[in-house]
């Protein structure tokens, strides 16, 4: 059985299949993504996998899970490719309140591109006005709407009226209750105004991808990538597109995760013209809210930063050296990378000023080869010409084009050809590094204990140098080139719950809880395998459940179990120890828990490390003694200070799945969710508790 990843990317569009027990790949394509195409970036999607199925000899009925990321939301909205949007306001007495909150001003999304609806309000109670002011919505030319009402969160009733008319209308419509449940009415409206700005193109792409799959004979559902690293049902772009904002990152650090298993590090995702950086903690991604325009939305993303750094990024040259490296890149220039020609073909060439497009000032540096072609020196070239490039990476060129290319630019503005190879690499890794440096700061990574991975077809020509300037360790992740669509291939099913809740009761917890579950479910995902991780925010009285879990149709094909002596070495790798210095644990039927001085880690059946923690005490018990340890250890862990009582970091473990307890605000509240978790368990299994104290 087989996982198919597409990535459609601004250039290409590429799909891979990965081995449902093994996670190795097993076949890749690539094709131009069609932007071009009447059915949009969908033919390049459909062409893919078409390729993939018969090029390879795949049967559309081994493919136990398909998902494709997209960037066309975020493309969307950065470029103004935006439906006509009318805001429906429905108001309580008095009616001045709601009208002052659900109006929010333009939107700048790109210099020169506002994001302007139009409004309309009617009293939430009234059906007949509701109607009414969705048909004048429509007839001034609104091509989508957004229902939003004051408490919609807890009364959708009347959102849910107007989403339906505008439906009968035949006008794509969404409401402020569809994309979240968290208080904050302008902040919700704007957000649920920027979804129905994507949703008629989403909606067609959507559509018309996932009924050439069904054409194709796969009968495993379409998901799609969400922003925070899951993936969702391709229907539920019906409800909320803008999910996918920023799902293109999102898929490379899900594949830094799931594929290269990373535990604490940045990883650096590098094409030609920019490269993606992200926080990996603990084995988790690291998370913010995304704005538009300057302004919070209601959404979580990955938080990646993008530098205009890459593999392709142009020298900038002054005054006999060179000043600066991009932000134009080789592709948008038009010209070859010098390392990927043959040294005669840079005899006679000619040194050139240009500017690649616009108003770009003309300091780029290009040759002009003898037969009219055009070719630049990149941070590839230098990387190639100073024996930086491991061999068989995807950005390995020709070292001796690279040099004769550095040595004409040497001649022409008097330098050592070698020094102006370092001097582009350090001003390219300067940019990367000062994102990093942020990274590590803003989210607490030890520099020692951190790794910069590298994913992207020019991964090589950015992080060697990159590495050594910092004094990191560094790798290439397998397969760099094609880690996104790996990413979301491996992707789990996911869902957020939010609900705003003062002071919740541990019954809050478990209902929360259950939503979570019920909705991966209901998209797809094995109820065996479900994890669900509760946060509570006490200063937003906020409480969030984030459920994923694999397919059903993915679970069936079964996991390759690696034997303890695979799990060992990874958590070894992990700890960058010796194997044989760790002392083991089997802490629940599928897990197994390594410890060497303060680390510990705790590995899977497939030999992945799933949890990286320091300072943390193992409690090993059972189903039927879970609650009198759970509450045990929490009190042994939980330290007093000035501002109060501080409960330790939970997690429970059972069978292959760790519940994870943090930021919990009793340990009432951390019983109930762990009852909740392991029901259905027989009272002797083997479970586990882990505590983390605050200041550890």
């Amino acid at each position: 059985m087989l996982r198919l990843g597409v990535d459609v990317g601004g250039t290409f569009t590429d799909v891979v299949a990965i081995d449902a027990q093994t996670r190795e790949l097993v076949a890749r394509i690539k094709v131009p993504t069609t932007h071009g195409a009447p059915e949009g970036v969908a033919a390049g999607i459909v062409e893919g996998i078409t390729r993939l199925l018969r090029e390879h000899g795949v049967s559309p009925s081994d493919v136990a899970f398909i998902a494709h990321s997209t960037t066309q939301a975020t493309n969307a909205l950065l470029e103004g490719d935006t439906a006509t949007v009318g805001v429906l306001g429905l108001t309580h007495s008095p009616a001045w309140f709601g009208r002052m909150q659900v109006r929010f001003p333009p939107v700048e999304l790109a210099p020169g591109i506002a994001f302007s609806p139009s409004f309309a309000f009617a009293p939430a109670r009234d059906e007949t006005a509701i109607a009414a002011a969705v048909d004048a919505l429509v007839a001034s030319g609104a091509t989508a709407i957004a229902a939003s009402e004051p408490f919609g969160v807890d009364r959708p009733q009347a959102e849910a009226f107007a989403v339906e008319r505008a439906r009968e209308r035949e006008v794509a419509a969404t409401s402020g209750h569809d994309i979240s449940a968290m208080y904050g009415l302008r902040a919700r409206t704007r957000t649920a105004a920027l979804n129905a700005a994507i949703l008629p193109r989403m909606l067609a792409t959507a559509r018309m991808t996932a009924e050439s799959v069904a054409r194709a004979g796969i009968t495993a559902p379409l998901m799609i990538m969400r922003s925070d690293g899951g993936v969702m049902d391709v229907h539920e772009i019906e409800r909320r597109p803008i999910l996918t904002m920023l799902s293109g990152p999102a898929a490379g650090v899900a594949g830094a995760l799931l594929y290269e298993n990373v535990t604490d590090g940045i990883f650096i995702e590098v094409g030609g013209t920019s490269a993606d950086c992200a926080a990996i903690r603990a084995g988790q991604p690291q998370m913010r809210a995304a704005r538009v325009g300057g302004h919070r939305t209601m959404l979580d993303t990955i938080d990646s930063r993008t530098i205009g750094i890459a593999g392709g990024s142009m020298a900038r040259v002054a005054s006999g050296r060179i000043v600066d490296v991009g932000p134009r890149s080789a592709h948008i220039a038009g010209c070859a990378y010098a390392a990927f020609l043959e040294p005669g073909d840079l005899d006679g060439a000619a040194v050139e000023r240009f500017a690649p497009i616009g108003d770009d000032r003309p300091d780029y540096v290009r040759f002009r080869l003898r037969d009219g072609r055009v070719a630049t020196v990149t941070p590839t070239c230098a990387s190639n010409y100073l024996g930086l490039v491991p061999g068989g990476a995807f950005a390995h060129g020709n070292a001796e084009a690279a040099a004769a290319a550095f040595e004409l630019l040497a001649r022409d503005l008097g330098g050592d050809a070698r020094e102006l190879a370092r001097a582009m690499l350090e001003i390219a890794s300067a940019k990367v590094r000062s994102v990093v440096e942020e990274l590590l700061g803003d989210y607490g990574l030890h520099r020692d204990r951190s790794v910069l991975v590298g994913g992207g077809g020019g991964a090589a020509s950015i992080l060697p140098y990159l590495a050594e300037s910092m004094g990191m360790e560094f790798r290439i992740a397998r397969d760099a080139e094609v880690i996104s669509p790996i990413g979301v291939a491996l992707a789990l099913v996911r869902d957020v719950v939010e609900r705003t809740i003062v002071d919740p009761t541990p019954d809050d917890m478990v209902r929360l809880r259950r939503e979570a579950a019920d909705r991966v479910i209901a998209a797809g995902a094995s109820p065996e395998r479900i994890e669900v991780s509760v946060e509570i925010d006490a200063q937003r009285n906020r409480v969030r459940a984030i459920a994923s879990g694999a397919t059903a149709l993915v679970e069936s094909a079964g996991t390759l179990e690696r034997g303890e002596e695979a799990q060992r070495a990874a958590a070894a790798r992990s700890m960058r120890v010796d194997a044989a210095e760790l002392h083991a644990v089997r802490c629940a039927s599928l897990l197994r828990a390594y410890a060497c001085g303060r680390d510990l880690r705790v590995v899977d059946e497939r030999a992945i490390v799933r949890l990286a923690l320091r300072d943390a005490a193992l409690h090993v018990t059972t189903v039927a003694a879970l609650e009198a340890t759970l509450g045990r250890a929490m009190e042994e862990a939980t330290e007093f200070g000035d501002v109060g009582r501080s409960l330790p970091e939970v997690y429970v473990l059972h069978g292959g799945r760790i519940a994870d307890l943090r930021g919990l605000a009793s340990i009432d509240q951390a019983r109930a969710l762990a009852n909740e978790d392991v029901a259905g368990r027989e009272p002797g299994d083997v479970v586990s508790v882990l505590t983390v104290r605050r200041s550890a």
